[in-house]
């Protein structure tokens, strides 16, 4: 029995290790929270006004007579206080405005957006009207009689097609050259944006005031307003005449099955980073401007915008959805009521402030704002830079410069007589001094 009992324990597995407790993952946002500067001075402004009565300007740091939990609250807000070249820049520019004696314009450093801005700065709206001519007439919601520019001069042949196979080609070939046009287009639009910023933040707002005098946000808008799932479902392309395919192997023979069969792809990427180039330039003219914000809610992009979303693309989505949370507390609780799901797609895809009202405030918090007066602001602090930097070589305006009083410097400057003022100088001394009667008593009293 001993022996059938070690035999049976020998045989038996040993005991399996105790597993390790699971650690619980702390879940939190993807994103982290930001806070300007302008949010941190509404909100002691509003705590004071309550809880003492009077306002403090230009003072972040003393918290006399404000509860505990208000100083908890700006601890936290300064936390995650972010402060963007934009808003350093904007500071400099009123430095200057304010001293324009003590703090002159510094050295301007030549990078390629300084030189390209200044190059384009004397025709800088005809090339944004341009651009945007072009675009309309690219664009697929375009009919034939509005196009004022003839895009499909390079495309169509000297003679039509005859046959239903070069018709089809020829159809393909002339949606895929607007397809690139709206691509090209996008996408210089945005990189201009974005250097334009990158350098200074008035070369922005003076190249994105002008897209939006020229009705940028509009077109933008009408570019949309399609079946955008069809547009970027799209498949103008033959893979046989594509690149590399056409140079590497032989071209076959073209046939109605081969044209028709179009891509493998389940998208035209082409078409999504058009799209896509589209949804951020409309985000950049509209980010914290309410007036244009306002253009989108007047111009009703909130259904065309929800239309979009049915495209399956994450970057496509959260741009939209940027674009959607910006002017969600315009449209009223209605909206917000009715859709829910779109609320709840903003919630989790989309960055939020700090005391960010989007999800609760209603158009009665945003109409006392004065758009207009917004705007004149804005164009008149960039007429000012430009003046400054580009037009007075000096640096300062021209009431500004010194002035040379003295009158022997002034009579010992050699002046440039025109050639004509010489040849008619004894003519001159003639007409003006020589016929003219001078009473010198009253010349001596003045």
């Amino acid at each position: 029995m001993d022996g059938l009992k070690s035999s049976s324990d020998d045989e038996s597995s040993p005991t399996p290790p105790r597993p390790a407790t699971p650690t619980i993952s702390h879940r939190s946002l993807p994103w982290k929270p930001k806070v300007r500067q302008k949010d941190l001075e509404n909100f002691l402004d509003h705590t004071r006004q309550k809880f003492v009565g009077f306002e403090v300007k230009n003072d972040h740091n003393s918290l006399a007579g404000l509860p505990q939990p208000i100083h908890e609250g700006v601890k936290v807000l300064k936390q995650h206080l972010y402060i963007s070249l934009s808003e350093v820049q904007i500071k400099r520019e009123e430095e200057i405005a304010k001293n324009p004696l003590s703090l002159p314009e510094a050295d301007v450093e030549s990078t390629p957006a300084e030189k390209l801005y200044s190059a384009m700065l004397p025709n800088l709206p005809q090339y944004m009207i341009a651009l945007l001519k072009l675009l309309l007439a690219a664009a697929p919601t375009s009919k034939t009689k509005t196009e004022s520019i003839n895009i499909l001069s390079d495309v169509l042949p000297d003679e039509m097609p005859t046959t239903v196979l070069q018709s089809m080609k020829l159809g393909i070939d002339v949606n895929r050259h607007k397809e690139i046009i709206v691509k090209a287009i996008s996408g210089l639009l945005l990189l201009l944006l974005k250097h334009f910023k990158l350098n200074h933040i008035y070369q922005f707002e003076f190249t994105s005031q002008h897209l939006v005098f020229a009705n940028c946000i509009p077109l933008v808008l009408k570019f949309f307003n399609q079946d955008i799932v069809a547009y970027v479902n799209a498949k103008n392309s033959i893979p046989a005449l594509d690149f590399p395919e056409n140079v590497l192997s032989d071209q076959p023979e073209l046939t109605a099955e081969n044209i028709e069969s179009g891509d493998s792809q389940p998208h035209c990427w082409r078409n999504i980073f058009s799209c896509i180039n589209l949804l951020r330039i409309l985000n950049k003219l509209t980010k914290w401007k309410h007036s244009r914000t306002m253009m989108l809610v007047v111009f009703k992009s909130a259904p065309i915008l929800k239309r979009a979303l049915k495209v399956r693309h994450p970057m496509m989505q959260l741009y939209i959805l940027k674009l959607l949370k910006m002017q969600t507390k315009y449209l009223g609780r209605q909206w917000r009521k009715s859709n829910m799901k779109t609320m709840s797609a903003i919630y989790q895809k989309v960055r939020h402030r700090l005391g960010d009202d989007w999800a609760y405030g209603n158009d009665m918090d945003a109409r006392p704002w004065d758009f207009q007066a917004e705007e004149c602001a804005l164009r008149a602090c960039v007429d000012r830079f430009n003046n400054r930097r580009y037009t007075n070589v000096g640096g300062l305006e021209p009431d500004f410069r010194p002035v040379d009083n003295n009158i022997l410097s002034l009579l010992g400057q050699n002046i440039e007589l025109s050639s004509e003022f010489k040849n008619n100088y004894e003519r001159w001394l003639h007409l003006e001094v020589f016929s003219r009667e001078i009473d010198w008593d009253q010349v001596m009293l003045r």
